[in-house]
């Protein structure tokens, strides 16, 4: 399937991370987000290495894996990538497709430029950086 770049910005439209941004700024987003179709248990993202893009789950599922542990699954809507790119450290996880899998990526060098350029993307990533670290440290502190 070839999405149009509507169709890719009413997909991160429904992604968290991107929550509060208006419509123009969701098509700016769009025009950098790739399509990318994975197999069946196609390592998308490597434990251990420095991350190259970002990727927001449009169909299918996929494990989120540290050292051979599975600790969660994400499914349509969820992103994944968004630490390494961030600041530039290895992977903390490996991110396995479950079966074939539909994702819109985001190269790191384009996450950081639209970053730098577009400040209401930065606070909106920000804000879903924050959300996904305090629902972990909630988790853990029960």
């Amino acid at each position: 399937m070839t999405l149009t770049d509507d169709r890719k910005a009413d997909l991160l439209a429904g992604c968290r991370l991107f929550e509060g941004l208006a419509a123009d700024q969701l098509a700016v987003v769009a025009e950098h987000a790739v399509e990318v179709e994975f197999p069946s248990e196609r390592v998308i993202a490597r434990q251990g290495e420095v991350g190259t893009g970002f990727f927001v789950v449009v169909s299918g599922t996929v494990r989120v894996v540290r050292d051979g542990e599975v600790l969660n699954r994400l499914g349509p809507d969820e992103f994944f990538g968004e630490m390494s790119v961030l600041d530039q450290m290895p992977r903390v996880a490996a991110v396995i497709a479950d079966g074939p899998v539909t994702c819109l990526g985001i190269a790191a060098w384009d996450f950081e430029r639209l970053l730098l350029e577009e400040p209401p993307l930065a606070l909106a990533i920000l804000r879903g950086v924050a959300r996904r670290l305090r629902a972990v440290v909630e988790d853990h502190s029960h």
